[in-house]
């Protein structure tokens, strides 16, 4: 069950990230997302960190929640990353998957 509450806390912490960007603390409802949305996540992130080492769950959460900001960075924004930053964020989504298959702390 942690990890469908992380993948919660993640979720919404990609909302209230592109909330941000689409206008936060200078709209009113952009800013209202946003600190929903960063509430939320952090309400399943402790819900999360009652299963999965806290070390484990905020590296996933931060590594899967950098790729999925950065895809729509470029769908929505047309933010695209250069090849160093691919390079980066590839090492993120293979570390991300180290740590859920291999190890042993990820696991209880």
């Amino acid at each position: 069950m942690g990890y469908f509450y992380l993948a919660i806390a993640i979720i919404m912490e990609v909302v209230a990230m592109t909330a941000l960007k689409s206008g936060g603390f200078s709209k009113l409802l952009p800013t209202l997302v946003m600190a929903a949305g960063y509430g939320i996540s952090f309400y399943f992130m402790l819900l999360a960190l009652k299963t999965i080492p806290m070390g484990i769950t905020y590296a996933i959460w931060a590594g899967v929640g950098i790729v999925l900001i950065a895809i729509i960075g470029m769908l929505r924004y047309d933010e695209m990353p250069d090849f160093p930053a691919i390079i980066g964020m590839s090492l993120i989504i293979l570390g991300v998957i180290v740590i859920r298959v291999f190890s042993n702390t990820a696991v209880h």
